[in-house]
């Protein structure tokens, strides 16, 4: 039997499926993470204050002196959209792979965060909107053509619908929207000023406004991406072996796109196109999870957020007394496993 040649990705047979107390132990650890995430992002900062001083205020939120506005103005709200920005990435992320089998597929990567992120700025130039609830369908719609697009060129294109194939032509309409973005704000000086934070990803500034805009949407999207899981598992199998089973592969697939375009577009409105958790996060979670993507996808909405958060709570600490962006931290974790997963010969069935 001839080896394959140094080009030809070789495909890894799926992974055992993890046992019942594997399982339970990963998700056990995610919620301890996720936990202590919360604890840094709400003590740590510019200003540290100790864990006792903070429950204090929150337990007392008409406490009016520089601590509890620095904890109720501040750092509660910026964790809680983290926790909704993050668990929207990790979870769309999780659904996109399982969707097109495709170990390269994220929000970031395939360019619906650009599409999401280019709409909004649109429509900030254009129309003079203002506010999170604003931009929230704006990023819908930017995102479910950017989706179209990306998918759109890759079909035409040589490698076709191949995870390679998406992962170009994502990273071309990518590259594409986001230089059709900095145009946007480079020809006015006061929209730059205004949205250079919000373009490469931040939580800070937040309120629980924000929270509130985007948490129906984002609990609406997890809710309906948990119930996608046994139905991906099934797609996994492949579309032929699907059908035969019952499976609806077209509505899942739409459905699927739906709920990565909802999630998506919901933590772009809310922190701008932050990168590479709906990438890095799914992967890491599979090595516990194994191929259940039930599993995939709850434990991606425990480790994302808590990513994100302990990424931003590193943004604030090593850029001090300033402040380093969310989105450059998580894409400075981010973009050595894209380039370890695209030079990568072993690629994990999905």
């Amino acid at each position: 039997m001839r080896a394959p040649s140094p080009r030809t990705p070789v495909l890894r047979p799926r992974p055992e499926p993890a046992s019942r107390s594997r399982l339970v132990g990963a998700a056990v650890v995610a919620v301890v993470a996720l936990v202590v995430a919360v604890a840094l992002s709400v003590a740590f900062g510019s200003r540290p204050i100790p864990l006792g001083t903070v429950l204090d205020v929150v337990l007392h939120p008409d406490r009016q002196d520089d601590v509890g506005l620095i904890v109720l103005g501040n750092r509660v709200p910026r964790t809680v959209v983290g926790l909704l920005a993050g668990a929207a990435l990790g979870v769309a992320g999780a659904v996109m792979q399982g969707v097109t089998r495709n170990p390269l597929a994220d929000p970031s990567v395939l360019g619906i965060n650009a599409g999401a992120a280019l709409a909004v700025v649109v429509g900030i130039a254009v129309f003079g909107i203002s506010g999170t609830a604003a931009y929230l369908p704006l990023a819908f719609v930017g995102a479910g053509l950017a989706a179209l697009l990306v998918y759109g060129v890759a079909a035409v294109a040589r490698r076709g619908l191949s995870p390679v194939g998406l992962a170009l032509a994502g990273a071309v309409v990518a590259a594409a929207l986001s230089s059709v973005t900095t145009a946007v704000l480079v020809s006015s000086q006061s929209l730059l000023d205004q949205l250079r934070f919000w373009q490469v990803g931040a939580l800070a500034g937040k309120d629980l406004g924000t929270a509130g805009v985007i948490a129906v949407p984002v609990l609406v999207g997890l809710v309906v991406a948990a119930g996608l899981g046994r139905s991906l598992n099934t797609l996994a199998l492949g579309d032929e072996l699907a059908a035969s089973l019952g499976q609806r592969v077209v509505l899942v697939r739409v459905v699927g796109g739906v709920v990565t375009v909802l999630l998506a577009g919901s933590a772009v409105a809310a922190a701008g196109p932050i990168a590479f958790v709906g990438l890095a996060v799914p992967h890491a979670v599979r090595r516990l999870s194994g191929p259940d993507q039930r599993w995939t996808i709850l434990l991606s909405a425990l480790v994302a957020p808590a990513l994100l958060l302990v990424a931003d709570v590193i943004g604030r600490v090593v850029a001090y007394p300033g402040e380093l962006q969310v989105g450059i931290v998580t894409a400075l974790i981010g973009a050595p496993v894209f380039i370890w997963l695209v030079r990568s010969r072993v690629v994990t069935g999905l």
